[in-house]
């Protein structure tokens, strides 16, 4: 899949691994249009990437979701690559019984099913049938290293990343002999924002790749047509005894 002369919306593509994918895309000749919660965000991410189409948009509400479906396609005719890269992540202790869950989502209104898995579904069955009718088409999730190999700190999160490796296998065979590829990018540990926090709290002093060591890579295996996308982390490898460093 070339990474050039492309038409991208990438879901949370406003900050981390989801910016830096953008950033690779601009770069190459495409147009790319990203969405986020916040129009703060968005307004940094502009600020770095001038070029960047944005639209503020919870990919867990159904309305915003069909909202962005019908915005994006109307004035983006010849979109051709879907990335759903919008995720949370948390630290939730079943001991507790629902006390975490109910403490996250009074905290921010996000739920882990909801955007980890819920929207991604969703945002691909709206937008499967647009790019079924491109001449070359892609779509492209974001699953982790923790599908694989979980940690027991994040239990849902872990949960709703194998389901995206699950789904993306199944989509894969569905839309074969169709122009859409479906790609599954597996990054290890990156250095982001998305754990707001909880890595320090766990008491870590190492966050991973940055996401420039993780999405370079992870694009020239996109333009190669590798569909399992795995880029390895040689220090958290010998840190984890090959658990979570690499393939």
């Amino acid at each position: 899949m070339k990474i050039g002369g492309n038409t991208v919306l990438i879901t949370g593509g406003a900050t981390g691994i989801g910016l830096a994918m953008a950033g690779e895309f601009v770069k190459a000749g495409s147009e790319v249009i990203v969405c986020a919660r916040t129009e703060e965000h968005l307004q940094e991410a502009r600020a770095r990437l001038p070029s960047l189409h944005t639209r503020r948009c919870d990919i867990a509400k159904e309305a915003e979701r069909e909202a962005l479906f019908a915005w994006a396609v109307t004035n983006f005719k010849d979109l051709n690559v879907l990335v759903n890269n919008a995720g949370i992540q948390r630290m939730i202790d079943f001991r507790k019984g629902t006390a975490d869950l109910l403490r996250h989502r009074g905290e921010d209104g996000e739920d882990e099913i909801e955007v980890n898995l819920k929207a991604l579904v969703y945002m691909t069955a709206l937008f499967t049938p647009h790019l079924m009718t491109r001449k070359e088409a892609a779509i492209a999730n974001i699953s982790s290293g923790l599908a694989f190999h979980p940690m027991a700190p994040l239990p849902v999160y872990c949960a709703t990343k194998a389901a995206v490796h699950t789904f993306s296998l199944a989509l894969r065979q569905q839309l074969e002999g169709t122009p859409v590829k479906v790609f599954e990018l597996i990054p290890p540990m990156v250095d982001t924002n998305l754990d707001k926090g909880a890595r320090k709290a766990r008491g870590q002093t190492y966050f991973g790749l940055t996401t420039a060591e993780f999405v370079i890579p992870a694009m020239k295996s996109f333009a190669n047509d590798e569909y399992e996308i795995r880029v390895p982390d040689p220090k958290l490898a010998a840190m984890t005894g090959n658990r979570l460093g690499g393939p």
